[in-house]
């Protein structure tokens, strides 16, 4: 590769050749200087013209003095002659830009930006035309001067390890870098560009009650936890170690302005919860629509929950407190939308082709290793099961050997063909707690027999209750029957069971191992990662939109009060419940093949994969090992080009301040742990970015993008039970043996939760219209060819695992790859073409980042 002053000095003869200058002409005259176009483009906001208001410097690589860091610049200029074309269904601007510099400055390396405009702006890229294009990809908001006390710097998209930054950059990247840490106080307003920790302090409300109060996570090893984005706003009255909260549901929770949504996924995101805008948001909403409360009394009524047409419309109280919660000109939108949109759910795949194939004891297996939870699910190592205090289950030898096709206990061992989902130790400690208000909830332990197909068939449920000692228990084994009242009490344990996976998917599968554990990685990443530094772009498209859905989830979701409190059986003490669950948390162990082989699932081979599935129809499993090794294969290849050896890592002064600020402050409540990787070696790197982007991506797609199809049907997925197994003997086994049916539905959730599951759940299932899937990026955001080579080999690969994923969706042999319910295996589908539109409910595709 030429060094960077033959690069200059080839940039300055072709300059100088194009404007009639003989190289080595001296300066000094207009006929020294060249002139260097460019253009922007931005995405208006607001009436305000930016040409009068916006000056754009443009900074060299090379030094204007040697040794001082800071790279020559040009002089300011506006940008002119916009004209607007349509980008993605949203107004932007393509203006001219040009600069008079000297023929020895060198090539560009960074924009400078002073914004005296009004309102804030997008910027959504930017051009120079030299020798080559230099462009900068920047999707970043633009705030006025006098609100931010600063120029914006945008790096062009070269990227450079901090020991090979030009000289002219030296500074810039530094200064950039100290700004986006800030001083750790005053709260935040919209338009800071900081990043920092806090502790998951905003979570109660104890202003408005004592039933609002929840524990501080994270800091304290009763309640550890990741760290969240700091937004500074003041302690709360009633308790000054919990941050306030506004008085009103606020969907304009502080993220730093480079993490907030764009404005047409705002607006999507807005008109996808219409349908969940009573029920979502509204606390009123259980009052204001009486229709919604009792519970269901029949299958056919629960059918036609989605075949009604409401046509509901928001008016009244509903109208003024949404107006409070979003943008005028959101409000506006959902208005309209709403008038013209019925309140209507569409129908679940789980019940498309037929109403009750859910209930099928397949179906309850297969949804274990093909469903919206399938990384729980387990091989039994020691029969019976017992906990981590020893206690032994109840699960006798005798209550399954009919079920195990013939083989003995040990040989259905030995082969593992015995399987546990197991909802016990986690849940135990807190059943006291959580059986009030109504809910009646137990621990359970699943077992299932792998048959000769590799279907799984269930075959014991273990349903307990702490006892009247310490670490005694109340045991209670129910065993399939396919008749009678037997099979009645079969069908309430199976609610049970999915009622306590529910819990586990939404709080721990879904919010803590996505959302929660890589909020860290991302304040860490613009904390001491440049943007130009190169693994900061490896990952930045990874992190996109996660930091402003994890705000919002604070706001509505899972805070004191929020949704998953009203409709989880967990109610008040779930996230408490998810700190308890991060104990046992280990980065180490978030990638596939580890997670595979601890859960007994997979085990070590000399393969290109590094694990062999045990059995060959795991859709999770099969699908997610070739996603996950194209992913390893992607990212080696990248960090190939910039390190060369494990030197080179150990050398790299952000990336070490990196893993160390990830280690010591995000994940902090876990610095002590021996697990972390040293990130001393190449191969440690290339692990660590390889689960990051896992994480990021497709397994955050494995439990969220199906939720819709499994879980909008809430007979499928019930949150949470009312009623307990009826006691042979009591009353409340007289009114099961009177009516099953009627017993069944008075266990289930009463009408208005599972409404309000159901609309959840339906927002959170949709694609937006600008989202980008793994093996996409933007045609210019590298201007490094051997990197774009490795991009293009890795769109390539995914592409080969689509055409294997719908041949083996059509091999008859793999039943568990659609099932009774005939829902097609596709949560790992990734879904990389750019034929057509992608939003809504399309129950595949991998999005690069955990976005919704």
């Amino acid at each position: 590769m030429a060094s960077k002053g033959l690069l200059c000095s080839c940039l300055q003869d072709y300059l100088g050749a194009i404007r009639g200058k003989v190289p080595g002409e001296s300066s000094g005259s207009k006929s020294s200087t060249t002139i260097i176009k460019g253009e922007v483009v931005i995405i208006r906001h607001g009436e305000s013209d930016p040409e009068k208001s916006v000056f754009v410097q443009i900074c060299s690589c090379t030094e204007d003095k040697p040794g001082s860091g800071k790279g020559k610049l040009s002089e300011q200029r506006r940008p002119k002659g916009g004209k607007s074309y349509d980008f993605n269904g949203m107004k932007a601007t393509k203006y001219i830009i040009k600069f008079r510099v000297e023929l020895d400055f060198g090539i560009p390396g960074a924009l400078v930006i002073k914004s005296q405009h009004k309102q804030k702006f997008f910027l959504q890229s930017a051009t120079l035309q030299t020798l080559h294009p230099i462009h900068f990809h920047c999707n970043s908001w633009i705030y006025p001067f006098q609100l931010t006390k600063a120029d914006r710097v945008f790096f062009s998209n070269t990227s450079h390890l901090p020991n090979q930054t030009p000289g002219g950059l030296r500074d810039w990247r530094q200064e950039e870098l100290k700004s986006l840490r800030g001083n750790k106080t005053g709260e935040r307003k919209e338009w800071d560009r900081i990043y920092d920790y806090d502790f998951y302090n905003d979570l109660g409300n104890p202003d408005k009650g004592r039933e609002y109060v929840r524990p501080v996570l994270g800091g304290s090893r009763s309640h550890p936890y990741p760290r969240r984005g700091r937004t500074g706003r003041p302690p709360s009255k009633a308790d000054p170690l919990t941050e306030s909260r506004p008085e009103k549901i606020n969907l304009d929770i502080y993220v730093p302005p480079d993490e907030r949504f764009s404005p047409k996924k705002l607006s999507e995101f807005i008109s996808n919860s219409i349908q969940a805008i009573v029920h979502l948001l509204i606390p009123e909403a259980k009052l204001l629509f009486k229709q919604d409360s009792g519970s269901f009394r029949s299958f056919e009524e629960t059918s036609s929950f989605f075949s009604s047409n409401k046509n509901q419309v928001v008016e009244g109280q509903v109208k003024q407190t949404l107006k409070n919660m979003v943008p005028e000109k959101l409000f506006k939108e959902v208005i309209h939308a709403s008038n013209q949109n019925p309140v209507k759910f569409p129908l679940p795949q789980i019940i498309a082709e037929n109403e009750l194939a859910w209930m099928d004891d397949e179906e309850f297996g297969r949804q274990m290793i093909a469903g919206i939870n399938p990384a729980k699910i387990q091989c039994l190592e020691v029969f019976p099961p017992q906990s981590k205090n020893g206690v032994r289950s109840s699960i006798k030898e005798s209550d399954i050997k009919n079920n195990l096709d013939g083989l003995s206990l040990t040989e259905a061992m030995n082969g593992w063909k015995i399987l546990i989902l197991d909802h016990h130790d986690y849940l135990m400690p807190f059943l006291n707690r959580i059986n009030t208000k109504g809910v009646c909830a137990y621990a359970s332990r699943t077992l299932l027999f792998r048959r000769s197909d590799d279907t799984l068939k269930p075959i014991a449920i273990e349903l307990s209750l702490p006892g009247s000692s310490y670490a005694s228990e109340i045991n209670m084994v129910i065993l399939p029957a396919s008749h009678g009242n037997e099979a009645a009490l079969w069908q309430l344990a199976k609610t049970h069971v999915v009622a306590n996976d529910s819990v586990h998917h939404q709080l721990i599968s879904h919010w803590l191992q996505t959302h929660a554990v890589l909020e860290p990685f991302i304040i860490a990443t613009r904390r001491q990662l440049s943007v130009m530094h190169p693994i900061h772009r490896l990952l930045d498209p990874h992190f996109k939109d996660t930091m402003h859905i994890n705000a919002l989830a604070r706001s509505i979701l899972i805070n004191s009060g929020g949704v998953l409190e009203k409709i989880l059986l967990s109610g008040e003490i779930s996230m408490e419940l998810s700190s308890e669950v991060y104990k046992e948390w280990r980065f180490d162990q978030q990638g596939l093949p580890d997670d595979l082989i601890k859960r007994g699932m997979a085990i070590k081979d000399s393969n290109p994969t590094g694990v062999r599935l045990l059995f060959e129809d795991y859709p999770y499993g099969a699908d997610g090992i070739e996603i996950w090794t194209a992913i390893k294969t992607w990212v080696t290849d990248f960090c190939s080009i910039f390190y060369k050896d494990d030197n080179s890592v150990k050398s790299d002064i952000e990336l070490q301040a990196w893993w160390s600020e990830i280690k010591n402050i995000g994940h902090g409540d876990k610095r002590n742990e021996t697990w972390w990787y040293k990130m001393k070696e190449f191969s440690e790197l290339t692990q660590a970015l390889t689960t990051l982007i896992w994480i990021a991506s497709a397994l955050h797609a494995s439990v969220n993008f199906g939720q819709y199809a499994y879980a909008g049907y809430p007979l499928n997925r019930p949150t949470l039970c009312r009623k307990f197994i009826p006691k042979e003997g009591s009353i409340e086994y007289a009114e099961f043996l009177e009516d099953p049916d009627k017993y069944y539905f008075k266990m289930l959730p009463e009408r208005f939760e599972m409404s309000l599951a159901v609309a959840l759940v339906e927002v959170l299932s949709q694609h937006t219209s600008d989202e980008v899937y793994l093996g996409q990026r933007p045609s210019e955001w590298t201007d490094n060819e051997e990197v774009k080579h490795k991009f293009d080999k890795f769109n390539a690969e995914l592409q080969k695992i689509e055409r294997k994923i719908m041949e083996r969706n059509n091999d008859p042999r793999l039943k568990n790859r659609c099932g009774p319910v005939k829902i097609p295996y596709k949560l790992l589908y990734p879904d990389t073409s750019n034929n057509g539109p992608k939003e809504g409910i399309t129950g595949k595709g991998i999005p690069n980042s955990i976005s919704i």
